[in-house]
């Protein structure tokens, strides 16, 4: 088990080594180390990949996932939050009470991939897109691109999130993705892209470089359209789609 002792020597910074330091945990980030080092799966600062690619060019290749009229493709697992369309783009509201709930593609074998989507929170709530994600009972599991929402001082959106899996695969939490916590426009449509190609997962936020993670557990599944359990969210959804790889 990584300790609080480990983590907080990557506090320090090795100003004569710039790849180290950008796996050095910033120090405004230092307050959630103690929050998660007692998950098991949550990565060594300094055993974690960087992600330094161009996000993938998002013009040529692509199949919409939404036809921008129904929710024809899709079905929700999970709890009771609603989904409907609304002047062209789905719309996810939080009951409050109702567990998480996820927008799910009908089709589930999405393996290699670029994924990419925007959205907006019209009230702000959390939420995340879930892939090659599987069922759990009536709701799933699986890795899923956080997408926070504006105003929380984490800033973790783009991070990778194990649903149902344990808790944090790939926190944003180094010095080399503080562009990255800086990458979501409040009141503003916000794109998240994902690439799966074998075990390496990448991600980006708004073109800005995110997470570079290594798995070989969730290989192919589904994607979800998250709204998250708790007292309020509105979160718009656009441009979903998929190149496979």
């Amino acid at each position: 088990m990584i300790t609080v002792k480990t983590l907080l020597s990557a506090l320090v910074v090795v100003s004569v080594l710039p790849s180290a330091h950008a796996n050095q945990v910033s120090k405004s980030q230092q307050k959630f180390i103690a929050k998660y080092e007692k998950q098991k799966n949550i990565p060594d600062p300094a055993a974690m990949l960087i992600n330094t690619d161009p996000e993938p060019e998002l013009t040529q290749g692509f199949t919409p996932l939404f036809n921008g009229t129904d929710l024809e493709g899709w079905k929700p697992l999970g709890g009771h939050c609603t989904y409907e369309v609304t002047d062209g783009e789905i719309v996810g509201t939080c009951v409050p009470g109702s567990p998480s709930t996820y927008l799910s593609s009908i089709k589930d074998d999405y393996a290699n991939f670029v994924f990419s989507a925007e959205l907006k929170w019209a009230v702000n709530g959390n939420s995340g897109v879930m892939f090659r994600a599987q069922p759990k009972g009536d709701s799933v599991k699986g890795p899923q691109a956080e997408m926070e929402g504006p105003g929380n001082d984490r800033s973790w959106s783009g991070g990778i999130y194990g649903q149902g899996c344990g808790g944090w695969y790939y926190p944003l939490w180094l010095e080399a993705h503080k562009e990255a916590r800086k990458a979501l426009k409040d009141g503003e449509w916000n794109r998240i892209t994902i690439q799966a190609e074998g075990d390496t997962v990448k991600t980006w936020i708004n073109g800005i470089p995110a997470a570079h993670w290594k798995n070989d557990e969730y290989t192919q599944g589904f994607f979800s359209l998250q709204v998250h359990s708790g007292k309020q969210g509105e979160i718009h959804f656009r441009n979903i789609k998929v190149k496979e790889l």
